[in-house]
């Protein structure tokens, strides 16, 4: 698209009125410069996949949502409420992956296409029969359920609307629904669905919920925004007050918006963000064509200590200085999308948001500067883009040039606690995000036997939740693990053995049940391995977050059975259980 080619006289010369009595000018220009949003991408095939459902096509979630620690990457489609709908193959092509996971996308199966493409299709229950006997013999002979299978063109072909599997509620789920990506089989990137063709139906045009502004002289952590609630007159968003006074010359913009489609209540993310100061772009975002290994990246394009500190998201209008996500990014001016208002006149700002169907909404205010000297947030930031080493006589670690998206206060402190193995140390604040795991060592604060210091685990508090991770013994004594937020951590022993309960069948009735149902969990760290084993073989337990499941099938003929468990934690902490039954 265009960018804009205004000519304006000077702000400094006109007063605020006289800016205002334009607007509905630079309105019109605007959407002749926006033009008519296109509900597909040309370059993407149109019509080439199907519905992978028998049923109209409704969101529950859309490419490009905000998700903890992650873009979300496809389209989850609504199943009704209910598991086990027809899942159907997008196109001719043939199964090159079998996933099986306890978390993520549970049970989900790729289909390679001859034109360039791979499509995805997650939390499903069983798969298409032969399919799921391959699978079966697979998990079995590796004694392994969890499996991550790669096929050849030849074992699975199948033709566009040919059913290869049932919908369901596996993995990371938290209702039924299936979860279906179109990738770029050469680079794995998710590509936006949306814009392949499918017939959805949505005449709903983005929400636009709050602005936010930021005095960017400091980094975005150290800084609070002023947020403004939206509402909309007559075709446009704006503040309660359209004309906005910030004491900052360097300016970021962002916004809290939502989509919305007929006949679902999920939220959903827009496509396309495109802003303008006096009618000159500023910059410009299209969610799509985002690899799994810059997803995380999320936590740079959002806001994140805002959603950490208030719970919603705000899509921030700048790229942060170690965001490198900029694939998504086009058109930005040379502060990286931030404004520079250099005077104290007023200034338009137009904001327009557009979904992936071509429903756009705007918004429209006026916003001057009068800047105030601030007070530094700390001496030295540490700084994105650059090493970052932390250390006190009790702990130490290093973010490397890639872990912080702006600069920030972090500092790392220690304060005494006589109920632990070493001090509690303090390392910046959780609502700053890292963008990858990092050594942490931290040295005890008491002679440790050696029989416990192979069940050393470092814990983490964020202020609202703990968890834990084994550490290994490390130099001059100190404890080591790979950990990937700041916030709170400490050293304790690890003996507990893990916890196994049986949840079902209930009365015991073996007899009359259709599966065997564990709860296994760890109070200091995680359960590592899970092994039932029946009669003396191995067999299938299923992992969902903390049950295990086995669903009676040939392996448990009708008699009498010994059933053993044998679980470890990260510490190696065991536990045996064994269980006689009768069926």
């Amino acid at each position: 698209m265009p960018e804009a080619d205004f000519d304006f006289i000077s702000s400094k010369t006109h007063h605020h009125e006289a800016v205002k009595q334009i607007s509905c000018l630079l309105l019109a220009l605007t959407w002749a410069v926006l033009a008519p949003a296109q509900p597909a991408n040309p370059q993407y095939p149109q019509g080439y996949f199907r519905n992978p459902l028998r049923i109209p096509i409704i969101l529950a979630g859309n490419f490009g949502e905000c998700r903890p620690g992650h873009f979300h990457s496809g389209l989850d489609i609504k199943t009704g409420g209910h598991e086990n709908e027809p899942v159907f193959a997008a196109a001719d092509g043939y199964v090159s992956r079998i996933k099986m996971q306890p978390g993520g996308f549970g049970h989900a199966i790729y289909i390679t296409h001859p034109n360039g493409y791979t499509t995805l299709y997650a939390h499903l229950n069983d798969f298409m029969p032969k399919l799921q006997q391959y699978l079966r013999q697979q998990q079995y002979a590796r004694e392994s359920w969890t499996l991550d299978l790669s096929l050849s063109p030849e074992q699975f072909p199948v033709k566009k609307g040919e059913q290869i599997a049932w919908s369901g509620n596996t993995g990371g789920s938290t209702a039924p629904h299936l979860h279906f990506e179109i990738r770029d089989t050469k680079t794995e990137h998710p590509l936006n669905p949306e814009l392949f063709g499918f017939e959805i139906h949505d005449d709903l045009p983005p929400v636009l919920k709050r602005l936010a502004l930021y005095d960017l002289r400091q980094g975005i952590y150290d800084t609070q925004p002023e947020l403004f609630p939206l509402r909309k007159k007559k075709d446009l968003y704006a503040p309660a007050s359209d004309s906005l006074t910030i004491h900052s010359g360097t300016i970021g913009i962002a916004l809290q918006t939502d989509d919305y489609m007929p006949g679902s209540r999920n939220t959903l993310a827009p496509y396309e963000a495109t802003w303008y100061l006096d009618g000159a772009l500023q910059g410009r975002i299209r969610l799509d064509d985002i690899g799994y290994d810059r997803t995380r990246y999320l936590h740079a394009y959002a806001d994140y200590s805002t959603h950490e500190t208030k719970g919603f998201w705000l899509q921030c209008l700048f790229r942060l200085p170690g965001n490198r996500l900029e694939q998504i990014y086009s058109s930005l001016n040379p502060e990286r999308g931030m404004l520079q208002l250099r005077d104290e006149a007023y200034h338009q700002l137009r904001v327009g948001v557009r979904d992936a169907m071509g429903n756009k909404s705007e918004l429209l205010f006026y916003l001057r500067s009068q800047p105030l000297p601030i007070k530094p947030a700390c001496a030295v930031p540490a700084q994105p883009n650059e090493s970052n080493r932390f250390e006190t006589a009790d702990a130490r670690c290093v973010l490397d040039a890639t872990e912080l998206y702006d600069q920030a206060c972090i500092s790392m402190s220690a304060r005494p606690d006589s109920n632990m193995l070493s001090k509690r140390i303090q390392i910046g604040e959780a609502r700053i995000p890292v963008h990858h795991a990092f050594e942490l060592s931290i040295r005890p604060s008491r002679l440790i036997p050696f029989a416990l210091r192979s069940k050393i685990v470092i814990r983490y508090s964020d202020g609202k939740e703990q968890s834990g991770v084994a550490a290994s013994l490390g130099k001059e004594g100190w404890y080591q693990a790979s950990v990937r937020a700041l916030g709170t951590y400490w050293l304790e022993a690890d003996t507990e053995e893990p916890e196994l309960r049986l949840i079902s069948p209930k009365n015991k009735d073996f007899k009359h049940a259709k599966a065997i149902q564990f709860l296994a969990q760890d109070k200091l760290s995680s359960v590592d391995s899970f092994r039932g084993e029946l009669d003396g073989k191995w067999i299938l337990f299923e992992q969902h977050r903390d049950t295990w499941t086995y669903r009676f099938d040939e392996h448990c003929p009708k008699g009498a059975h010994k059933l053993v468990i044998r679980l470890s934690d990260e510490n190696g902490n065991t536990l045996r259980r064994e269980f006689t039954f009768t069926r």
